[in-house]
């Protein structure tokens, strides 16, 4: 069962951080891109009452779907089982579970680009996100490796945010005195 292990830690200088991941030998995995994000669950919201998700992800006409089973509840790092297959047809993927009974009941985009730091058990993926709501980094890999990456970088524990998208995104409006519906970047025209 691959479990996936992570942080987000808010980015102040993204420029700076780039250089500071390049001064640690990483390795580019994948250069600035756009991905599109649909978070689907069935009408009863039962998915996200068990701590389930199911994402299907378009980066680039590239699609993947995952399934995210149910955080476990305490310490510094989100740590939950995942399961990823890449999907052909993207738009037929989500008429198909639709047709399950599935909606999208948020959609996130962002741009991301992922980095390498170490390998083996030291390996730690970190991935640069810019959002609408600010920019992250997250960092997967091993707590130990995450902790003492994220130590190099400047961040102390107290700077881990177990968070999902969905939740800085609810808080970021509810501090703008907006309404949450999706976390999309404004269309240009």
């Amino acid at each position: 069962m691959p479990i996936e292990t992570e942080i987000k830690l808010r980015i102040g200088d993204m420029a700076e951080l780039r250089r500071r991941l390049e001064s640690l030998g990483g390795r580019l995995l994948a250069p600035r891109h756009f991905e599109d994000n649909y978070v689907l669950d069935f009408a009863d919201g039962s998915l996200r009452a068990w701590g389930f998700l199911i994402r299907l992800r378009n980066a680039g006409g590239n699609w993947v779907l995952t399934y995210k089973g149910a955080a476990l509840p305490e310490g510094p790092f989100k740590s939950r089982e995942e399961l990823e297959t890449g999907i052909a047809e993207g738009p037929t993927a989500l008429e198909i579970l639709g047709r399950l009974g599935m909606r999208v009941w948020f959609r996130y985009q962002k741009y991301r680009e992922e980095w390498r730091i170490g390998s083996g058990t030291e390996a730690v993926v970190v991935s640069l996100d810019e959002t609408p709501v600010g920019s992250f980094a997250e960092l997967e890999g091993a707590g130990d490796a995450i902790r003492r990456l994220a130590g190099t970088l400047g961040y102390r524990e107290t700077d881990f945010i177990r968070d999902s998208y969905y939740t800085l995104y609810v808080r970021a409006c509810a501090e703008r005195g907006e309404s949450a519906a999706h976390m999309l970047f404004p269309v240009k025209g």
